[in-house]
């Protein structure tokens, strides 16, 4: 019933978005030249456009060709895109905060607590997360003049990634854009080959009355990442080191898929062991406004306007997603021997398939005309899931709902945020999120200040569920529902180049893995307290220190391990020379304590906690080169300088490593390029 409620819908989409692409031409000349002279900002004011006439006969070569903004998805702040290249980071999608595997793309997980503030229903399956695209980070744009930006990044290894970004406003009412991602990396050991896709697609398009607008995103997620299990005996680096018949890393010994001997094809996607994840995500949104009619008069030209003060809003969001451990050829003495596992077929497949069809409704009210970023909104929601696994499926239908109010005062010294989820019936009733946060600006000078608190009810997720997962989890029978309550601050001084920020977690009732198979729930009480600082000192002139501290403390015995330490700092010579060359140059260190780093189970993709093993690395020491000349941006890197190893003639061999027997990348070259263009 509800794939054909969904098909009218997507049918329904389609339509709205090829109108909105021919609405202009449908238009007489005279009213769109009338039209296009006025835009909108945040606030509903008017803004008086140029014709285009006088600009495009004397263009100076010196002005910006294009105006480009764009928001978040559920956010009303305008943002613009940032053309620093003082920090690698802000490019590459993975921060400096992650830490994976030893191959870009292999699963990874962050060193600063991040617990799931999420109800409702939720796979469990996390460890390829900040490879995807999300709903959350997709972006609606408004822009002059269509844009677009690629970006190409070689690393050792035969380490690739291609990006591609284009957006452009077919009239001033309707904006898509495209994204794409593509990220090949055979890596140094066996069978830790990677080949990740990522595709979205956003629309919005607002109507010439301005009552009636809608946005659409498409979000395509493929992972392919190989599974070897790591080194099958701790000392394996070592005895390479020393002299061993094996000539290098790639050669060692692992757990899982020993028995395939080449890197593989740069271009090749083929995983024979290894974690295979789809993500589809559709998403429709309407509102139709109720409110005052206005217009102004500019140059004898009145421009008609609408002030929304009642909104009515439905969205509609299809998932789908597809969680693949399998192994083409499993040997059954290395399962037996390192995972007490016995096989029973000749391959392994372990399959959960997953289907979530939302719908939403909402009232959304705006007490202030002018001010569209304060509102209140009520609203609620019916989920349809449905889960496959095998032969065996579940049923789930869920009712919840929602209310939100937002106030940023239009002097943008006060924003009050807060919002709450409860689900009132289905398989998640009792689940339920709250947050509220209030942030004051205390001068353009000074900075802000921000505090909040939320809280989170939730169910476990079902990756942690051995009687519907068919995933091999053994559980120790029903869980409670896990709660966590967060209570936060950040202050913002830009005078001083400084933010600090805080974290304080109170959590009951955790679930976690302890091996590669057991999921336990810790029935009591602990908390994590997490404090953090970022700071720019201008050393001189051209030279300045970007650092960052965090600092993470949990209460004892508790099913959290963390680094107490967290730094990562850039010494930088930069500038702007030769007047259109930006140069930022210098030396990157990232450390973190020795800590218990959790382990990882390849057939269940989980992270788990381990208390038999602490990792102690060298910080991690990267040089960098990064300019910009005009829109063509460079960024060359050589990075694991630290694994230099002195005795043995200075090979680069004195490898850190990420998690028990999984050892991080030795030297490691980056060149990567992003050019913009404006069409």
């Amino acid at each position: 019933m509800y794939l054909k409620q969904l098909s009218l819908h997507i049918i329904l989409a389609c339509l709205l978005l090829l109108q909105a692409g021919h609405l202009r031409a449908q238009n007489s000349q005279s009213s769109s030249n009338q039209r296009y002279q006025v835009g909108y900002d945040s606030q509903g004011k008017p803004i008086k456009k140029s014709t285009g006439n006088d600009s495009l006969k004397h263009r100076n070569p010196l002005e910006d060709s294009i105006t480009l903004t764009y928001r978040y998805y559920d956010s009303t702040n305008i943002r613009k895109l940032d053309s620093s290249i003082n920090n690698f980071y802000t490019r590459f999608y993975v921060p400096d905060s992650y830490v994976d595997l030893g191959n870009l793309g292999n699963a990874a997980h962050p060193l600063i607590f991040k617990p799931n503030m999420k109800p409702g229903w939720d796979g469990g399956f996390h460890a390829y997360d900040v490879y995807n695209y999300t709903i959350a980070n997709s972006k609606f744009y408004q822009t002059t003049r269509p844009y677009s930006e690629l970006a190409y990044m070689i690393g050792s290894k035969a380490e690739q990634l291609i990006e591609l970004q284009h957006t452009q406003n077919r009239n001033p009412d309707f904006n898509f854009a495209f994204d794409f991602r593509f990220l090949n990396s055979p890596g140094e050991m066996k069978n830790q080959n990677t080949n990740h896709n990522n595709l979205r697609f956003t629309a919005n398009y607002i109507s010439h009355n301005r009552r009636y607008s809608n946005y659409f995103i498409f979000i395509n997620n493929k992972i392919r990442s190989a599974e070897n299990g790591g080194l099958q005996t701790k000392d394996a680096l070592d005895k390479l080191n020393a002299g061993s018949s094996l000539g290098s890393v790639f050669q060692l010994p692992v757990k899982l898929g020993a028995g395939y001997s080449s890197q593989g094809n740069f271009l090749s996607s083929s995983i024979n062991t290894g974690s295979i994840y789809d993500e589809t995500i559709l998403l429709f949104r309407q509102n139709y406004d109720v409110g005052q009619k206005d217009s102004v008069v500019k140059d004898t030209v009145t421009y008609r306007l609408f002030y929304p003060r009642l909104r009515f809003q439905h969205t509609l969001t299809y998932k789908t997603n597809s969680y693949v451990f399998q192994d083409d050829n499993p040997s059954d003495s290395s399962y037996r021997y390192f995972y007490n596992y016995i096989l029973t077929n000749d391959t392994i497949v372990y399959k959960d398939k997953w289907t979530n069809l939302t719908n939403d409704f909402s009232i959304i009210s705006f007490p202030q005309k002018n001010n569209l970023n304060q509102y209140l909104k009520l609203g609620g929601g019916l989920e349809n899931i449905n889960g496959v696994f095998g032969v065996y499926q579940k049923k789930y239908t869920n009712l919840y709902t929602e209310a939100e109010y937002r106030n940023r005062t239009r002097n943008k010294k006060w924003d009050v945020v807060a919002n709450a989820q409860l689900y009132m019936a289905g398989g998640y009733v009792g689940d339920y999120s709250a947050y509220i946060s209030l942030k004051r600006e205390l001068s353009k000078k000074i900075g802000s200040l921000q505090i909040g608190f939320s809280d989170v009810n939730r169910t476990p997720s079902f990756a942690y569920d051995q009687f519907i997962s068919s995933f091999p989890t053994t559980s120790t029978g029903t869980y409670k529902k896990e709660n966590t309550a967060r209570l936060f601050a950040t202050i913002a001084l830009p005078i001083a180049d400084l933010q600090l920020y805080g974290n304080y977690y109170v959590i009951t009732n955790y679930v976690y893995f302890n091996n590669y198979f057991s999921a336990v729930q810790d029935a009591s009480l602990f908390n994590l307290l997490h404090l953090g600082l970022e700071k720019k000192f201008k050393l001189s002139r051209h030279i300045n220190w970007y650092t960052s501290l965090d600092l993470q403390q949990t209460t004892a015995n508790a099913p959290v391990h963390v680094p107490l330490l967290l730094s990562r700092n850039r010494l930088a010579f930069e500038g702007n020379f030769y007047k259109n060359l930006y140069l930022s140059t210098g030396l990157e260190v990232r450390y973190y304590s020795p800590y218990k780093a959790d382990s990882y189970s390849p057939l269940t993709g989980q992270f788990f906690v381990q208390n038999d093993e602490s990792i102690s690395n060298r910080p991690d020491v990267n040089l960098f080169l990064n300019f910009r000349i005009k829109s063509f941006k460079a960024f060359v890197r050589t990075e694991n300088l630290n694994t230099i190893n002195p005795s043995e003639g200075f090979k680069f061999t004195a490898r850190n490593f990420t998690a028990p027997y999984y050892p991080a990348r030795a030297f490691w070259f980056r060149l990567g390029i992003w050019w913009s263009f404006v069409n």
